[in-house]
């Protein structure tokens, strides 16, 4: 079997491409727990859009969840839409995440035991201190890679529990 050298590259690629999304998710998940850990993180549509209303230099990353649910929500498909907008214009990474299970399970529930709303969540950093964190640095490259290519909106996938 003979290939081009197109058909070569394009595999090389392909594998190139695997590894990246499987470390970006590796440090979307770190980004997670120590964002958590900091009181770092606001979980949900509604209180994300309040933090980027209120505080929007204080937005440091975007995670957008998909479901079967999405799919059907016409309202939440406008939400995530408005948080895009408000991303790029506000030179905020963003990425989609395909489970919002594992999402739901690293972020935490809420006062009363429920799971909370992980349809979207915010990494925040006071504007006054920001704050640094190697993942946030690996998941800003990646982004930046991905939007090089196109890809706006980039998905991750959770590394397996």
């Amino acid at each position: 079997i003979t290939m081009t050298l197109e058909e070569i590259h394009g595999q090389e690629n392909t594998m190139e491409n695997a590894d990246r999304v499987q470390s970006a998710g590796a440090a979307l998940e770190e980004l997670l727990i120590a964002a958590k850990k900091q009181d770092y993180l606001t979980v949900g549509v509604y209180e994300s859009a309040k933090v980027m209303n209120v505080d929007p230099d204080s937005v440091a990353f975007c995670i957008l969840a998909t479901d079967e649910e999405y799919e059907c929500d016409i309202a939440l498909q406008i939400h995530f839409t408005l948080i895009q907008a408000f991303c790029f214009d506000n030179d905020i990474n963003v990425v989609r995440v395909n489970d919002i299970d594992r999402l739901a399970d690293l972020v935490g529930a809420d006062e009363t035991g429920e799971p909370k709303d992980a349809h979207c969540i915010l990494v925040t950093s006071p504007s006054a201190n920001p704050w640094k964190d190697p993942a946030l640095d690996k998941l800003s490259v990646f982004c930046e890679e991905r939007r090089s290519v196109y890809d706006w909106v980039p998905t991750i996938t959770l590394p397996e529990r």
